[in-house]
């Protein structure tokens, strides 16, 4: 497994302190291409709303601008939070991007709001906000729209997603989940499943929820065996003392609910010497433990045991610091620890050093 891991990026579109929506944006379309380029297999964008530290909002939106500055690499959501939609609107939207870019598509769907419960109400004002236990026929309805199979005596039947005729190409559906229960969901659809470890906070269960969902898969049209990523909270850089500096940034936000810090990151020369309180520090403390930092070597170890633990060789990165230049180096460094780097990109790096 060690040599054979699929490595993919989950891009938050994190923003800094000092800087902009727009900046914050551009730069997720020119991490995309960056990671085209060093091999990574994926490029999910997250969805967040009424965020200080992060500007992705619509990531179908974001797909499409990705997809048209990139050729090869699959983009995707990582996830549309499906609760606040109809299934039959976000179908039409992923068979659009589908039909631009046929066979690079992917839609991660989630169950969680994205967002604080007020703003989860704006999402669908006027109506009220969507009834959590009615996720699983959404996510029914979302696959027949795909489909453009809507069976008979569905209140539906006779709705498209898209004119013409279906194209044979369709997106790739992932259930992303941080419970048993979005694992139980996908086992019992035969869909993919994508675990959340980059909380921090889950990844002790993760495993457990892993193996829950290949003991009750049941084999479907979309997949015959089942299918498990997990992504991790990573950040690679040439020394680990380097990368604790440059990783104070995150921790830091993390803790954001116990401090008073603004909008978006501050910098690591801020964040390494801001006075943290003890219950804040405490929370910081609970969390590194779960995040998988430090120099190459330590990076490689700890993603191969992680993905070892969840007996898959799927995984997905986040990355977020102050620095731009720092997230690009980490996906460089890690593309080189793995081997995972196009023979002219690891070419070009070593004429350059």
């Amino acid at each position: 497994m060690t040599d054979q891991l699929t490595l993919s990026v989950v891009d938050q579109s994190p923003m800094r302190q000092g800087s902009n929506a727009a900046e914050s944006l551009t730069e997720t379309v020119s991490l995309a291409q960056a990671a085209e380029s060093l091999g990574y297999k994926r490029y999910w964008v997250a969805e967040h709303h009424n965020s200080t530290s992060f500007t992705g909002t619509a990531p179908e939106i974001l797909i499409g601008q990705i997809a048209a500055k990139t050729s090869t690499i699959r983009v995707g959501s990582g996830g549309v939070m499906l609760s606040h939609y109809s299934a039959l609107k976000v179908a039409e939207q992923f068979s659009i991007l589908n039909a631009f870019y046929p066979g690079r598509i992917d839609l991660g769907v989630g169950r969680a709001p994205g967002s604080d419960q007020k703003t989860a109400f704006a999402l669908t004002y006027p109506r009220p906000p969507a009834d959590v236990n009615r996720f699983p026929q959404m996510i029914s309805d979302l696959l027949a729209f795909l489909e453009d199979d809507i069976e008979d005596g569905h209140p539906f039947n006779g709705i498209t997603a898209l004119a013409g005729p279906v194209q044979p190409e369709k997106p790739e559906v992932w259930l992303l989940g941080s419970s048993d229960f979005s694992a139980r969901l996908a086992a019992l659809m035969g869909l993919p499943f994508a675990f959340a470890d980059f909380f921090g906070t889950t990844g002790e269960h993760g495993p457990a929820v892993a193996h829950l969902y290949r003991e009750q898969f049941k084999p479907s049209k979309y997949l015959e065996e089942p299918k498990v990523n997990v992504t991790l909270q990573v950040l690679c850089a040439p020394t680990s003392e380097e990368a604790e500096f440059i990783t104070s940034s995150r921790n830091l936000s993390k803790a954001g609910q116990h401090l008073n810090l603004g909008n978006g990151l501050l910098s690591p020369e801020k964040a390494s010497t801001y006075p943290v309180p003890d219950v804040a520090q405490q929370y910081i403390d609970s969390l590194k433990p779960n995040y998988t930092d430090g120099n190459p070597d330590q990076v490689k170890q700890g993603i191969i045991e992680t993905a070892g633990r969840y007996g898959t060789n799927d995984v997905g990165i986040v990355t977020n610091c102050y620095y731009f230049e720092h997230r690009v180096r980490s996906y460089e460094l890690l593309a080189d620890a793995f081997g995972i780097m196009p023979e002219k990109v690891v070419g070009t790096a070593t004429a350059s050093k």
